[in-house]
């Protein structure tokens, strides 16, 4: 069974690699995936949403996320299996909650803090590797998930809330959930909420963020405008989103996350 993981850690120190190591020593043939180990440090929700938007494209196995600004506190591991059969196996801040959503919802939950399969004895500061990866690994080898720790209530789960857009008709107004590498910002908004604008391709708006207020197209993909113009579009992920071809649209709105973004017809 396939062990994906996706992390705060970084690329630079020896996280990763000890957590790869600790996979192997109990599933040798283990088949591991690393999403992503470029979440922003402590940032629970880029981890949830990253999750969210990964889990349709990822094989049906045992699914890490470890953004854990709270380790070594009273907040407890679990490990949750979705109705679509998937395992998610981390803190229980939210950072998993997007994605069971994603993957049906949840089926059955455990609290994995003190579990059987962890490392002897467990850190402080590093339960990816003592607790969150050695479990992960005994689950895609075959445990028993009643067996990995104690039953846990679904409705005792922590959620994660995102902001919503307010839609009227003037426009919309909404969030910069996130900024990818290419200064791309992604919104809460989706293609139901264009349509209630009555926006389709080729239309113009103003776009306002906090630091401007700029012209773009309503388009498909980024070359559908000219080299340094704004272009309003649908991402990978199914999020309106808000582009400069060969630019950074973050940088010219002044948008960071949270900040709101006015959408107006021209």
């Amino acid at each position: 069974m396939t062990i994906t993981l996706l992390t705060d850690y970084g690329p630079h120190d020896e996280f990763v690699g000890v957590c790869h190591g600790v996979i192997r020593k109990i599933l040798p043939d283990a088949s591991i995936v690393d999403v992503t180990h470029g979440i922003s440090r402590h940032d629970v929700r880029h981890g949830a949403i990253s999750l969210r938007n990964a889990l349709p494209y990822l094989p049906v196995g045992v699914h890490v996320a470890i953004v854990d600004p709270q380790v070594g506190t009273e907040r407890r591991a679990v490990a949750v299996r979705c109705e679509d059969g998937r395992v998610l196996v981390g803190p229980d801040n939210g950072v998993l909650s997007l994605a069971w959503e994603r993957a049906g919802g949840v089926a059955e939950a455990f609290d994995v803090t003190r579990s059987q399969h962890r490392l002897e004895p467990v850190s402080a500061t590093f339960h990816g590797r003592d607790v969150f990866v050695p479990v992960a690994a005994h689950l895609a080898a075959g445990a028993e998930l009643r067996e990995a720790g104690q039953p846990l209530g679904i409705d005792e789960l922590a959620l994660l809330e995102l902001p919503g857009p307010i839609v009227d008709e003037d426009g919309a107004t909404a969030h910069a959930l996130l900024v990818d590498g290419y200064g791309n910002v992604s919104l809460d908004l989706t293609h139901q909420h264009l349509m209630e604008l009555g926006l389709t391709l080729g239309e113009r708006v103003e776009i306002a963020g906090p630091g401007l207020s700029s012209e773009a197209v309503v388009v498909q993909t980024f070359a559908d405008v000219a080299p340094g113009e704004m272009l309003l579009y649908e991402d990978a992920w199914g999020a309106v989103a808000v582009a400069v071809n060969r630019g950074d649209a973050a940088k010219a709105l002044g948008s960071t996350r949270d900040s709101e973004v006015r959408i107006k017809r021209r």
